[in-house]
């Protein structure tokens, strides 16, 4: 949260800044309400380029996932099926290891 209140007080000063030079470059008169409204749509600008951006990483992610992508709980499972393959063909009573992990390791 301090770190959300110091860029928003720095963006907001650093914008008047801005503006009052840019107003003395035209020799307008400097107004309040024209700042603030400037202002504003820059802040709302910008965080809609940021959320819509995070939204559409934390979306895709998580369609990535249920349509089953290599970071997803069936790649988990595929390479469980692997291992135990290889636990068969190496051991020839496989099943008794495979109880005994059952055991510790309970499929939930």
């Amino acid at each position: 949260m301090g770190f959300f209140l110091i860029s928003i007080v720095g963006h907001w000063t650093f914008a008047w800044f801005s503006y009052v030079n840019q107003q003395n470059d035209h020799n307008v008169q400097i107004e309040f309400q024209e700042y603030f409204i400037e202002t504003i749509k820059d802040t709302l600008e910008n965080w809609q380029s940021e959320f819509l951006q995070l939204m559409w990483q934390v979306g895709g992610l998580a369609f990535l996932l249920y349509v089953g992508s290599p970071q997803s709980k069936e790649s988990s499972e595929r390479v469980e099926e692997k291992i135990d393959y290889i636990i068969k063909k190496v051991y020839p009573n496989a099943d008794i290891i495979f109880k005994e992990l059952a055991k510790k390791f309970p499929k939930q």
